[in-house]
C-alpha cells in the first residue's frame, strides 16, 4: 500500500470526459477519488468526502470554480486542502482571481495526466518541508501558529487563508528582510507553479487588511519585508 492511497482527490468539472479521464488516471495512481459536475454539489460532496486535494474547474454554469473555491475556503476542516484550478482560460483575470481566493496551483487544458501527478506531488513536497519548520512564531504583538494557521494579536485571533497565512510566516521569519516579488513566489508557491507577480501583491493587501497596515512594509522599486518597528 503506498502513500497515494490515503490521498483523497475530489475532481470538479461540468464535461464528463474529462472527469472520467482524470478519474481514472488518479486511481491508477493509487488515489482515492470522488467527483462532482458542478460547485454547488462540489462543496457539499467536499463536506463529506474531506478531500485532500480538490481538481475545480473555473468555468462551470450556475456557480463557478472561483465563487466555489471562495466558500471551501470559509469551510474550517478543509482550509488544508490544496486547491487547484483547471481551465482552458488563460487571461490575467482567471488566474489573480483563481489565488485571490486560495487555489494551490492553476493548470490549463487540455490536462495532461503526467504533468497533473507531478504537480500534485511537488504540491505535497513543499508542505512537507513546511511541517519541518518551527510551529509558532511570538514577534511584536503577534503569535503566528503554523499548526492551526491562526494569528493571535493583543489577544484576537485572527484566521487567514493558507497563502496569506504561509506569505506573513515566511516574512514574520525572516524579519527586516526585504524579498522581491519573484523571491515571494518562489518560496511560497515553488518553482513549479507559474503565478502572476501581481498575484503577491494582492495577498500582501488582503494580510494588511487583516493584522494592519504596519507589520508589512513596501520596499519600493525592491519588495515587501516584515518591519520589527
Amino acid at each position: 500500500m503506498s502513500e497515494k492511497q490515503k490521498i483523497k482527490v475530489l475532481v470538479v468539472d461540468d464535461e464528463p470526459d474529462i472527469v472520467e479521464i482524470l478519474k481514472y488516471n488518479l486511481q491508477k495512481e493509487g488515489y482515492e477519488v470522488a467527483t462532482a459536475e458542478d460547485g454547488i454539489k462540489a462543496v457539499k460532496t467536499a463536506v463529506k468526502f474531506q478531500p485532500d486535494v480538490i481538481l475545480l474547474d473555473i468555468m462551470m454554469p450556475g456557480q463557478d470554480g472561483v465563487e466555489t473555491c471562495l466558500q471551501i475556503r470559509q469551510i474550517p476542516e478543509l482550509k488544508n486542502a490544496f486547491v487547484i484550478f483547471l481551465t482552458a482560460r488563460m487571461e490575467e483575470y482567471s488566474e489573480v482571481a483563481a489565488f485571490d481566493v486560495g487555489a494551490d496551483d492553476y493548470i490549463t487544458k487540455p490536462i495532461k495526466p503526467r504533468a497533473l501527478m507531478s504537480r500534485i506531488a511537488a504540491l505535497f513536497r513543499r508542505e512537507s518541508k513546511k511541517e519541518q519548520e518551527v510551529s509558532q512564531i511570538k514577534i511584536r504583538d503577534l503569535v503566528i501558529d503554523r499548526g492551526s494557521y491562526t494569528i493571535n494579536k493583543s489577544g484576537k485571533t485572527i484566521t487567514l487563508p493558507k497563502k496569506e497565512f504561509e506569505l506573513l510566516y515566511f516574512l514574520a521569519k525572516n524579519p527586516n528582510m526585504v524579498f522581491s516579488r519573484d523571491e515571494l513566489l518562489q518560496n511560497i508557491w515553488g518553482s513549479d507553479v507559474f503565478v502572476l507577480a501581481r498575484t503577491v501583491d494582492v495577498h500582501i493587501r488582503k494580510v494588511r487588511e487583516k493584522i494592519g497596515e504596519d507589520y508589512i512594509t513596501t520596499v519600493k522599486g525592491v519588495g515587501y519585508k516584515f518591519d520589527l518597528g
